[in-house]
């Protein structure tokens, strides 16, 4: 691939398992130009696929990435040899949690770094591949702009009361308190809505991001306002390996009863629960839906996903004091129609009221025409965010050798 001339901003979107990146223009067009994936990351059959515009395939390569470091230093590899690197301006990261410390997009320096690492056991299933990306960009590009863009800086104006755990105040002083997360995708949805329908975004509205991680948020006037992940990404909905909300008398019994330890505590609620745990096998929705009619065990974990779905959207709309507007997006949000459906299915109090057809074939606008509370799928883009944010920031700071 030749190289672009054109300034460009190398976003970066690491995952516990994964990694994505994009390339846009860092004008305001933020035209993308390449996206790559990164799968399996620690696991065998890990994969480095490229795509240019128009999703045609660049590169299809089946590598040894033992970690996210490996897995950017080859990614970077990649646009080094076809000369793509040459043209990158600035990168912005994805930052899972920014603690009370990041309350907006930051450019990235030593002290940044340092409070990052000491932010780690808030996330420790996140934020070390994400500084691992970090380091090697550094490495690479030395000098070069970075910012860091953060999930839980969204949820900044979640009222106080909405932020208390009920625990005593020393661990408040701490910062054990609730945050929320999937920010950047939040951001993207209202976005994108405030285009389509301005008066969706003024209204009442809860926008339910499905997918391998499952949140959902209230929003009046487009500010959160309740969301359903807390302390920890590991919070709230039922997810595809995940568990979601506990009762902590659970993992007492399991450390008390079961000599489970901290490390295994953890194993179970982030790795070998939510829709894996339940079906006793997968945590992906795909191959649950395909399976439901013949094993028991998937039609239940579907069942569950759906049900503690539902309960949430009945909680947050009565924060709210009612319901305008339902968005739907991420990978399970986008694309099962069966998922949502069953959702909905009894929030007819609420004004929600699908149109079968409409919701089959994931028109934009899924609910019965003229219906009270308007249904929506809006298609999630957390990695135009970050270049939004990247280039914002450095036109702010009057970055003036970087050509924005």
């Amino acid at each position: 691939m030749a190289a672009d001339p054109r300034p460009q901003i190398l976003t970066i979107n690491t995952g516990s398992s994964s990694l994505k990146a994009g390339l846009y223009d860092a004008d305001s067009n933020e035209t993308l130009n390449l996206n790559a994936t990164v799968e399996r990351i620690g696991q065998t059959g890990a994969r480095l696929g490229v795509y240019g515009v128009g999703g045609v395939l660049l590169a299809d390569e089946e590598l040894e990435l033992p970690d996210h470091g490996a897995a950017m230093r080859a990614l970077l590899g990649w646009l080094a040899r076809g000369g793509t690197d040459r043209s990158v301006a600035a990168i912005g990261h994805r930052v899972v949690h920014g603690g009370r410390a990041f309350g907006e997009p930051v450019a990235i320096t030593d002290a940044v770094v340092a409070e990052l690492r000491r932010l780690v056991p808030l996330a420790p299933n996140h934020l070390p591949q994400a500084l691992d990306a970090i380091a090697v960009a550094t490495n690479a590009f030395p000098g070069l702009p970075q910012v860091a863009c953060f999930d839980t800086a969204f949820h900044r104006t979640l009222p106080r009361v909405a932020r208390l755990y009920p625990l005593p105040r020393r661990f408040e002083a701490e910062g054990v308190v609730r945050y929320g997360f999937h920010g950047l995708s939040y951001e993207s949805v209202i976005s994108q809505l405030a285009t389509v329908d301005p008066a969706a975004v003024s209204g009442r509205l809860v926008i339910a991001h499905l997918g391998n991680g499952a949140s959902m948020v209230a929003l009046r006037g487009g500010i959160s306002v309740e969301t359903t992940m807390g302390f920890t990404p590991s919070g709230g909905l039922m997810m595809g390996t995940r568990t979601g909300d506990l009762d902590p008398g659970v993992l007492l019994f399991l450390q008390r009863e079961h000599g489970l330890g901290p490390s295994a505590l953890g194993d179970l609620v982030n790795h070998d629960g939510g829709l894996r745990g339940v079906s006793g096998g997968s945590g992906d929705m795909r191959d649950l839906l395909a399976r439901e009619t013949s094993d028991p065990r998937a039609a239940e974990a579907v069942a569950l996903f759906c049900y503690l779905a539902k309960k949430a959207i009945g909680g947050l709309a009565a924060v709210l004091g009612g319901l305008d507007g339902l968005v739907f997006t991420g990978g399970i949000g986008e694309h099962a129609a069966p998922v949502r459906e069953r959702i909905c299915a009894d929030l007819r109090f609420l004004g929600v009221r699908l149109d079968p057809a409409r919701n089959r074939v994931d028109e934009a606008v899924i609910s019965e025409e003229g219906g009270p509370t308007v249904v929506r799928i809006v298609r999630t883009d957390e990695d135009r965010m970050i270049a939004r944010h990247t280039a914002r920031l450095l036109r702010e700071e009057g970055a003036s050798d970087v050509p924005l």
